[in-house]
């Protein structure tokens, strides 16, 4: 029989950059987070202290690599998440967990046909390992082989999925059609989860990339039928919306009457808002509905109108308890 006794007592660690959506896990969980200390010198280095004994815990340490509007970049708040993780690793804990619901550097995973690159969710992955992480826990990565860069016996990467809670969640909201469209061929198998669930039909967008130029969508084409039907255009991460854009231009001229996008992670770098913003405005002019929903692994200080977010952190938290009792997480991405 498997012993279902907990690993550990659970302790919650968060980086400042994770401390908002650390402690609303930890009301779901109701827990405290222990009392930690980011601290950055005058010529950039950073450090992190834990200011409470979590020898033998079952330790999360939450780090958010994005924070819209936020000083630090993607890779000072990574190089702070392995200065907490080993800052844990070393206090002895007796497994650490890193909460990364957005993988930084997971769009890196391949060298695309050029061979002088390197491959960054591979270093990184290694990085968290090195530091001392025995697992990751992150939603909706860009490359499920990512989770292969691991040494499994080192660390683990589970990877979670959102179309079993998203589903109804936007099902209550209004926020769904008939069709299900994928923005690439490559995110087919994403798209027919939701269809799957949503028992809709599918459709997808051929898209061509430049990529000698970063962002760049060449040409987007419609493979299937939208006209007349309200679509759900389901992506893992919206960066610049270039492609979220052309995927709308190509899907209104298809005849689609309404269009809903849903995303796990709402990057929003630079020019987004003001594309999706636009497509908002044409929207309200021509009088169909478009609407953007994103989860709150990057949370957006000042949302738009249309804007909705999905809040994730029930799921981290079931996710935590069941894996403390060594159950599978699988039962925590259901509804």
């Amino acid at each position: 029989m498997h012993d279902l006794t907990a690993r550990a007592p659970v302790r919650l660690l968060a980086c400042d950059g994770a401390e908002s959506f650390a402690t609303s896990v930890a009301g779901a969980l109701q827990l405290p987070l222990v009392p930690t200390q980011d601290s950055w010198f005058s010529c950039g280095e950073g450090k992190f202290v834990i200011d409470e004994n979590v020898r033998g815990g079952d330790c999360y340490v939450f780090q958010s690599p994005i924070v819209p509007g936020a000083e630090r970049s993607v890779y000072d708040r990574f190089v702070m998440l392995l200065h907490a993780v080993e800052a844990t690793a070393l206090a002895d804990a007796q497994e650490v967990t890193a909460v990364v619901p957005y993988f930084p550097g997971a769009r890196q995973d391949k060298r695309k046909g050029r061979v002088r690159e390197g491959i960054s969710a591979g270093l990184f992955a290694r990085c968290l390992q090195e530091a001392g992480a025995t697992r990751v826990i992150t939603v909706e990565v860009h490359n499920e082989a990512i989770a292969g860069m691991f040494a499994p016996w080192r660390c683990r990467l589970e990877n979670l999925y959102l179309h079993y809670l998203m589903c109804p969640w936007l099902c209550e909201r209004g926020l769904v059609g008939d069709t299900v469209v994928a923005p690439d061929v490559g995110g087919m198998e994403r798209a027919r989860r939701y269809g799957e669930v949503l028992e809709s039909h599918l459709a997808a967008l051929s898209k061509e990339r430049d990529y000698s130029t970063v962002n760049r969508v060449v040409r987007s084409t419609l493979i299937g039928e939208v006209a007349g039907h309200d679509v759900l255009l389901v992506d893992d991460i919206i960066d610049t919306a270039g492609s979220v854009v052309a995927a709308v231009d190509e899907l209104k001229a298809g005849k689609a009457r309404s269009v809903t996008v849903a995303c796990a992670h709402a990057v929003f770098s630079e020019p987004a808002l003001e594309r999706l913003s636009g497509v908002a405005d044409r929207a309200q002019r021509e009088g169909w509905r478009f609407t953007v929903v994103g989860s709150s692994s990057i949370r957006q200080v000042d949302p738009p109108p249309w804007y909705v977010e999905f809040p994730i952190e029930g799921l981290i938290a079931r996710v935590i308890e069941r894996n403390n009792h060594r159950l599978s997480v699988t039962g925590a991405q259901e509804r």
